[in-house]
C-alpha cells in the first residue's frame, strides 16, 4: 500500500496524538517493531516527534510494514472501553485513505485493510455536495464581524492578559505587512494559550470531558495537550461551536511550520487567505467562550 503525502501526515498525526499520545522513547520501541533499529538518542539527539515519526513512515511507505503498523495502531485491544472513540478516528481517517483507494475496518477483533473502488468515493463526494458546500461555509464563516476580540473577562490569571493583548496586536501588524507565516503562529500561539488558561480556570470540566487524552486510563496534565485536544474537549463540553472545531484544523496544522524543516519538507507558505482563516478562528473562539463560559460560573 503506498499512501500519499497527506494521508502520510495525518497517519503521523493519529499515531503520535490522536489515537493515544506517544513519546519519543515510544515512537521508537513502536517503529523497532516494524523493522527498524533506533535507540533514544537518534543519532546523538532526537528529532522532534513529528520529524521522527514523518521520516519513518516516508521510509516504510509502499511496504508490508505500513500496512502492519495501520493495523497496529488501529487495533480495538488499544480502545477497550472506547469503541466509540475508535470507531471516529477510522471513519477520520478512511477520509483520508480513500483518495489512495484504500479503507480500513473492523472486522471481529482484527482491523482489515481493503481496496475502494473510486466509484465509491465519487458517490461519497456527491453525497456530501447535497449538503452545503465546503466553500460556502468558508465564506459564511468568514463573513463573520467579531468586535470584541481582546482578552477582558476571559477566565485566565489577570498576569497572561497583558501578554496576550501585546501579541494580538502583532498579529494584526504581521497580517497587515503580509508576513502571513508570522500570522498564522501567533495565532496558533495564542489560541493554545487562551484554552490552557480557560482549562485552569474549569479544570474539572476539561479533565471529565470524554475526549480529555489519556494515557494509561489516566488524563493527562493540562501541559501535555496538544491543540487540537484542547479544542476538541472545549468542544466537547460546549465552550466552542462547531465552526470552529470545523476550520480550526487549519490553524492546527499550519502552526506545525513553525518548525522550518517541517516547512521545507511540504514547500508550503500561507498566504493571505490560510491567514484569515487562522485568524477568524481564533476571534470566533474567543467570542464563544466568553458568551459560553457562563455556565460553568
Amino acid at each position: 500500500m503506498i499512501l500519499s503525502e497527506k494521508t502520510l501526515q495525518e497517519l503521523r498525526d493519529m499515531i503520535n496524538e490522536k489515537t493515544t499520545y506517544r513519546s519519543g522513547p515510544t515512537l521508537v520501541c513502536l517503529f523497532n517493531k516494524y523493522g527498524f533499529h533506533d535507540t533514544y538518542g537518534y543519532g546523538g539527539g532526537f528529532p522532534s516527534r513529528w520529524i521522527y515519526t514523518d521520516d519513518k513512515l516516508k521510509k516504510i511507505n509502499g511496504s508490508p510494514e505500513l500496512d502492519k503498523i495501520i493495523k497496529d495502531v488501529f487495533s480495538p485491544s488499544n480502545f477497550i472501553g472506547k469503541y466509540n472513540e475508535l470507531g471516529t478516528l477510522i471513519n477520520e481517517f478512511n477520509q483520508y485513505l480513500a483518495f489512495d483507494g484504500w479503507k480500513i475496518s473492523v472486522i471481529g477483533k482484527a482491523i482489515e485493510i481493503h481496496h475502494v473502488d473510486e466509484s465509491v468515493i465519487v458517490e461519497e463526494i456527491n453525497n456530501q455536495c447535497g449538503k452545503k458546500s465546503s466553500s460556502t461555509k468558508e465564506a459564511d464563516f468568514l463573513s463573520v464581524e467579531y468586535s470584541d476580540v481582546s482578552a477582558d473577562f476571559l477566565p485566565i490569571t489577570e498576569h497572561v492578559k497583558p501578554i496576550i493583548a501585546a501579541r494580538l496586536t502583532e498579529m494584526k501588524l504581521c497580517f497587515e505587512t503580509k508576513a502571513y507565516l508570522s500570522s498564522v503562529i501567533i495565532c496558533g500561539s495564542l489560541l493554545e494559550g487562551i484554552l490552557l488558561g480557560v482549562a485552569s480556570y474549569f479544570p474539572r470540566e476539561f479533565n471529565s470531558s470524554s475526549s480529555a487524552p489519556k494515557k494509561d486510563g489516566k488524563v493527562l496534565g493540562f501541559h501535555n495537550w496538544t491543540l487540537s485536544q484542547f479544542i476538541d474537549v472545549a468542544f466537547s463540553i460546549g465552550l466552542l461551536h462547531e465552526d470552529v472545531k470545523e476550520f480550526s484544523h487549519v490553524l492546527r496544522d499550519f502552526r506545525n511550520y513553525i518548525h522550518p524543516y517541517q516547512q521545507m519538507s511540504t514547500g508550503f507558505y500561507p498566504d493571505e487567505h490560510t491567514a484569515k482563516i487562522c485568524m477568524q478562528v481564533l476571534k470566533a473562539a474567543i467570542c464563544q467562550i466568553k458568551n459560553n463560559m457562563t455556565k460553568y460560573q
